[in-house]
């Protein structure tokens, strides 16, 4: 049996390599990169109007003829139109994410439109199981952005998600390299989900000054914050140590989202300040130094996997 396959037969795929839909830094130029190269890419729409996401679909049908996806954070506040445009557009495969995944799965399974929830936990796994979805991404907290309150690694969720579930399963967080990803696929997965190493892709529309922190991000340079709200993985920065602050003076929820604002994240990721904007990026963050195109990123780690694993039979042979 060939690893990855109950993934790239599900979604129709060479690689089961998938683009993680970052807000602000995944639109239709990554997703259709990545999706050309082999792999599924991903129109992040939580950062989007739905006419900016229905120009992004549209713009990405034109840009490839492989599947590709659109992710939607069940938390949106227009998520009625976002569900309306992609089932409008056939687009073939949604990621949900932040949410129950009850809301929305059969509503969208009954436009034949492929249903893959994130989760964090054990729990959600089984909830989104029994909820219908096709297929689960376990994210472990070392993953960037919007995280799981319990903390809980990679390599701790992958194996209890699929002794707990029959669904095709793909690991994400902490993930950047064919060898991290045949780790994943040892310990279950069915395939892996990158994000933070597409961020620094020539069609990430990350701001280059964001890039460029996170190249020059060091070991221990992002910390989960704001868990009285919503858990998020951050670049350390002057806007990040603001937050610290007051957290560690016993700062209110209100006073955190105060603090917080509107239009950080677009701020930080779109917009390249790195004083007061929000920068989501994941712990592999530390060990990445170069901006390469997409197709380039999907090669390098198949590659990698494919050696790796060739080794790994020989030495169990």
């Amino acid at each position: 049996m060939r690893l990855g396959h109950r993934v790239t037969d599900l979604f129709g795929i060479e690689k089961p390599i998938i683009q993680a839909g970052m807000i602000w830094c995944a639109g239709w130029e990554l997703a259709s990169a990545v999706s050309n190269a082999g792999g599924l890419g991903i129109i992040g729409s939580g950062s989007m109007y739905p006419d900016q996401l229905e120009e992004n679909i549209v713009k990405c049908f034109q840009a490839t003829n492989k599947p590709f996806a659109v992710n939607i954070p069940l938390i949106y506040a227009d998520i009625e139109k976002h569900i309306a445009i992609v089932i409008k557009h056939k687009v073939p495969i949604v990621f949900t994410s932040a949410g129950n995944p009850r809301t929305w799965t059969l509503t969208l399974k009954k436009a034949g439109i492929i249903v893959v929830h994130v989760v964090s936990s054990v729990k959600f796994a089984e909830a989104s199981q029994a909820a219908g979805v096709d297929a689960i991404v376990a994210e472990g907290f070392e993953a960037g952005g919007h995280n799981g309150r319990e903390e809980t690694t990679t390599f701790v969720l992958l194996p209890a998600v699929r002794q707990a579930t029959r669904l095709p399963l793909i690991a994400a967080g902490g993930i950047a390299t064919g060898q991290q990803m045949l780790a994943a696929m040892i310990l279950g997965a069915d395939g892996v989900q990158m994000g933070s190493r597409f961020v620094l892709s020539e069609e990430s529309t990350a701001h280059y000054n964001f890039k460029q922190a996170v190249i020059n991000a060091p070991e221990g340079g992002t910390m989960l914050s704001l868990k009285q709200l919503t858990p998020v993985r951050l670049l350390k920065n002057p806007f990040y140590d603001k937050v610290q602050i007051a957290e560690n003076q016993g700062a209110s929820p209100d006073s955190l989202a105060e603090l917080l604002g509107k239009g950080r994240a677009k701020k930080g990721m779109l917009e390249g300040d790195l004083i007061e904007g929000e920068l989501e990026i994941g712990q592999v963050s530390a060990y990445m130094n170069s901006i390469l195109p997409a197709k380039k990123i999907v090669e390098e780690v198949w590659d990698e996997f494919l050696e790796l694993q060739g080794i790994l039979k020989k030495v169990l042979e």
